[in-house]
């Protein structure tokens, strides 16, 4: 005999897969998406298998020509001081990723809480949860980011941390209006009048509903993560040397672009790729799951 639980399983799964061929549907037939989700993959499985890709020790100083042209052996040349161009490009792409998940997934979970409180709170505390999240993004976020990065030194943790502390408001802002106005939704007095108490209220109720929209945000945040973190590199106030970065490798690359345009390209087009395969799959989600900006694709 068949028990009602095992019942349930399956129609569960039975859902979880058609849901999913839904979405797969839908997204397959964007092109952009598609396009998106081939960057992306390509992007992290470089990043991932880095060590195993690279033709040669991205730091060390080979004898030989600086901004020799490529060759069979060095296959995007050498910069400035004798160093593989290639192998210094394909390790430079973990530290993008690496930054953008670290600091926009910190933000996420401290935006997340405090969206929660603000949203489910009291009107006091609501007022002073937005009066620090308007704070925070009245300064312009480059402003910022200078000021602090200066303040702390350049470094890898400062950067994660300005781009936490200027996204964080963002994600803040978002789940409080969402909570706000499921809290007074009818299915959430129902039940408070079963007993039920605040944190189930949010765990099983608010949260679900809440987490969604504010993934599809974050994955569009992705791109302009990876962009100001090239940005602070090129400037300087990232990672330090001889770690190898994309932003520091554009950076030479503007510097003797006069005398070869290798290093310009092995620093520009990966940045250009990133960024636009994260955009196009952000927007492809955004239209997919996101009932207001839904569109026939």
């Amino acid at each position: 005999m068949v028990s009602v639980e095992a019942i349930r399983r399956e129609a569960n799964d039975a859902t979880t897969v058609g849901a999913f061929r839904t979405f797969w549907g839908q997204f397959r037939k964007n092109r952009l998406g598609m396009l998106g989700a081939v960057l992306v993959a390509l992007t992290a499985a470089i990043a991932i298998f880095a060590p195993l890709i690279v033709t040669h020790d991205p730091a060390r100083i080979m004898v030989g020509p600086r901004l020799a042209a490529p060759s069979l052996d060095l296959l995007l040349g050498t910069d400035q001081l004798g160093r593989d161009t290639f192998s210094r490009t394909i390790m430079g792409s973990r530290i993008p990723l690496f930054v953008a998940f670290a600091s926009l997934g910190s933000s996420l979970v401290v935006g997340l809480v405090l969206g929660l409180i603000a949203g489910f709170g009291p009107r006091w505390l609501d007022n002073l949860l937005l009066l620090s999240f308007d704070t925070i993004r009245s300064f312009p976020s480059i402003i910022f980011a200078l000021a602090l990065i200066a303040l702390l030194g350049p470094s890898l943790a400062s950067v994660i941390l300005v781009i936490a502390i200027t996204s964080m408001p963002i994600y803040a802002r978002v789940v409080r209006t969402q909570t706000e106005a499921l809290r007074s939704s009818e299915y959430i007095a129902a039940e408070r009048s079963m007993g039920a108490g605040t944190t189930r209220i949010l765990a099983v109720h608010i949260l679900p509903n809440v987490l969604g929209p504010l993934l599809i945000l974050v994955s569009m945040d992705v791109p302009a993560v990876i962009a100001v973190e090239a940005g602070l590199s090129f400037l300087g106030m990232g990672v330090r040397p001889p770690t190898p970065d994309w932003g520091a490798i554009l950076n030479d690359g503007y510097s003797y672009i006069d005398q070869t345009p290798w290093l310009a390209f092995a620093g520009g087009v990966p940045i250009v790729l990133a960024t636009l395969g994260f955009t196009f799959l952000g927007e492809a989600l955004r239209d997919i799951f996101d009932p207001k900006l839904r569109k026939d694709l």
